[in-house]
């Protein structure tokens, strides 16, 4: 094999697939690049056995041939070398030579024999979801993943795909979120899905213009055709919890609310907040709407009165982790929030008050009790 391509090009390609490659593995191989070369074109392929990043190099062919190479050492030398080509051969012992104008680099590469097979992607089906929704779907949702692997069925955002209805949902056990689209429309799939954290990151990373993007659903992989780029991944392959018997439906309490003004009061009151609870308490009645708290421990306390605000039932006063509450109105993204409540140990819900067209969120956060 032997190729000479550009160090942006190939800079840019490592970049990506280094997204997919293992911080930590029993596998030396998934630690490389496999380059594959015909007589049309070049193509890399890096894995972690989880999400697998296909890409294509625009190169100068000489000779064809595959060889995996290994990529962090590979991505550190064409980011140290100025502007210039960089010619990649690998003979039948799978020595690497790299030449540049500065000098000549070798190392040892890996028989392509070794490097994981692409997934099988047999009878996959479109989705028809469109780049611009697929992206406010994870834009909205994502943030409630769960990070605890111990519960599998909830490192993902669930997908339902209905003939004329798209939701997603996410949750942590701590925080729910849940995006209807109305005007979806059904192309090959009807089903249920979950798709995991990592590969809904790496796709808005992916697709940060206006790439044409396709998206299929198989048996066990989602894949995304992003330009050049095929991203693969297997989807989650547990029980969603039920989410809709979590979501109340008699919250008598509506609390209407500028959300920046709430934001910024929870921002600085929660910095005097106890480091490990991060517990805020709104005290909420019909004239006057409080936000306070304190910690003990460092005999810190805060207090921030919000104007302008609407209150409507009878007065409560409930406590919230700090740090969920922002992620959850940081999310919301509407000028106007409408918060439902019932009981200071009851989940509240959160909504925008001028929803999208089309477009219905809503967002749970369950309380924490408030010290006495």
């Amino acid at each position: 094999m032997k190729i000479s391509t550009s160090k942006v090009e190939l800079q840019n390609a490592l970049q990506k697939l280094s997204k997919a490659t293992p911080t930590r593995s029993t596998l030396p191989i998934l630690n490389y690049v496999l380059f594959t070369v015909d007589k049309k074109e070049t193509v890399l392929r890096s894995t972690d056995l989880e999400i697998t990043i296909v890409t294509k190099l625009a190169t100068t062919i000489e000779t064809t041939g595959q060889v995996a190479i290994p990529l962090h050492t590979l991505l550190e030398i064409t980011s140290a070398l100025e502007e210039d080509r960089i010619t990649i051969s690998a003979n039948d012992q799978y020595k690497i030579k790299l030449v540049s104008e500065k000098g000549v680099y070798d190392l040892m590469g890996k028989p392509p024999e070794e490097f994981p097979a692409l997934p099988e992607i047999d009878n996959r089906k479109a989705i028809g979801l469109s780049l611009e929704d697929m992206k406010e779907v994870i834009e909205t949702t994502s943030f409630a993943v769960s990070r605890d692997e111990l519960k599998p069925a909830l490192t993902g955002v669930f997908f339902r795909f209905d003939s004329d209805q798209l939701t997603a949902v996410a949750t942590d056990g701590h925080r729910l979120v849940r995006y209807e689209l109305k005007d979806f429309k059904a192309t090959d799939f009807i089903g249920d899905v979950i798709v995991p954290r990592k590969f809904l990151s790496l796709f808005n990373t992916f697709t940060t213009g206006n790439e044409n993007v396709e998206l299929w659903l198989g048996e066990n992989h989602l894949t995304a055709a992003v330009g050049n780029n095929t991203i693969f991944t297997r989807i989650i392959d547990e029980r969603f919890p039920d989410y809709e018997s979590v979501i109340p439906t008699d919250n008598d309490k509506t609390l209407s609310v500028d959300r920046d003004a709430l934001l910024g009061a929870v921002k600085r009151v929660s910095i005097f907040s106890n480091k490990a609870t991060h517990q805020i308490a709104l005290a909420l009645e019909e004239k006057k709407i409080q936000i306070t708290t304190e910690d003990p421990e460092k005999a810190s306390s805060a207090k921030e009165d919000l104007p302008g605000s609407s209150f409507e039932g009878e007065a409560l006063t409930i406590g919230y982790n700090a740090s969920y509450l922002k992620d959850i109105l940081t999310h919301l993204n509407n000028t106007k929030i409408i918060m439902k409540l019932k009981t200071p140990i009851s989940a509240t819900l959160f909504y925008p008050e001028t929803p999208k067209k089309d477009r219905n969120v809503t967002m749970l956060l369950m309380p924490i009790r408030l010290n006495d």
